[in-house]
């Protein structure tokens, strides 16, 4: 009887432990400033598989785009000129600046030419090909683009959809000085 009273009493605990655990992580991973950004592994025009995490230390620009989307690839000459002045820079929470492209397109080709022609000169263009039905928009419950996050070396959310001079801008406010 002690014994069956005991593992209740052991049992009763270690679940409100994992419990605990369990409501803080979900706590700290988000969609919303200051939450941890859901970890993203998705495969480049390659076929080489990239996680978001591979990138921790960085300050990082999640982009979802695609090649489709006209006022994306309008957006992209900012993300550009954002990447060539900031790749080198130290941040107070990262060391060094890089874009994690994200494309909801269904053509690889056209998804290839676009990254070509726009000059998206990083190294992180991930897809899975699937449009509006990919798990990495769905995940980050995007539903327009062009749409962002910009996160820091830890992977936290610092900023959402900023368009333009306003990426910069942020990018110069996180800036180590």
């Amino acid at each position: 009887m002690e014994i069956i009273k005991k593992f209740k009493t052991t049992f009763a605990l270690l679940l409100m432990i994992l419990v605990t655990v369990g409501f803080m992580y979900k706590q700290n991973t988000g969609l919303n400033v200051g939450e941890m950004a859901p970890d993203l592994k998705f495969n480049n025009p390659e076929g080489k598989q990239i996680a978001l995490s591979s990138l921790k230390g960085k300050v990082v620009l999640i982009d979802f785009w695609a090649s489709w989307c006209v006022p994306c690839r309008r957006e992209n000459p900012a993300v550009v000129k954002a990447y060539n002045m900031f790749k080198d820079k130290k941040f107070k929470n990262g060391k060094g600046f890089t874009v994690y492209g994200y494309s909801l397109d269904t053509n690889a080709d056209l998804w290839k030419t676009a990254i070509e022609k726009d000059g998206l000169i990083w190294n992180n263009h991930t897809s899975d090909l699937k449009g509006w039905n990919s798990e990495g928009a769905q995940l980050y419950q995007v539903n327009s683009i062009p749409s962002n996050y910009l996160i820091d070396g830890d992977g936290k959310i610092i900023a959402k959809n900023l368009r333009g001079e306003a990426l910069i801008d942020a990018l110069s406010k996180f800036e180590k000085k």
